[in-house]
């Protein structure tokens, strides 16, 4: 497990096992920062996330009828974005209206040299989806992710 603290420890990511494929979990004081470090999370099975930069902005809008839909949605949406754009996402901006996500990702072209993708996230699966508060009041959004 590869975990990620901000210095702060209000927001974070981290990985959890999960047979063959890999949990991704975004924790966070508010529901956007958990969404965003999910993705976060997601982009850390792929490479290294302090090798990305976060060079071009790619707007995504999501739609679901609740927050753990949404989450995977929302998940597939940037795996949708690396695969047509060929690139990887570093910085994330999510913002909520009702149901409706609208978010920014930030990033570049994939460079195999430098960013030595380990793996490629085929999508968000509903396996241990989840979305929710913990009892420290921190938003936990998580789900496993096929690889």
């Amino acid at each position: 497990m590869h975990p990620s603290r901000s210095e702060t420890g209000q927001a974070s990511w981290e990985h959890f096992p999960h047979q063959a494929d890999m949990g991704v979990r975004g924790i966070g004081p508010t529901k956007e920062a958990a969404f965003e470090h999910a993705a976060l999370a997601m982009t850390a099975v792929i490479t290294d996330p302090a090798s990305v930069a976060p060079l071009q902005a790619v707007p995504i809008v999501c739609e679901a009828p609740d927050d753990e839909l949404l989450l995977v949605d929302w998940l597939n949406a940037l795996v949708y974005e690396m695969a047509t754009r060929k690139m990887l996402f570093s910085c994330f901006a999510v913002r909520f209206n009702g149901h409706l996500l609208h978010a920014t990702a930030w990033g570049e072209p994939v460079e195999v040299a430098r960013h030595q993708p380990a793996v490629e996230v085929k999508g968000a699966t509903y396996t241990e989806l989840s979305v929710k508060q913990d009892r420290r009041s921190r938003w936990v959004a998580q789900c496993v992710v096929d690889v």
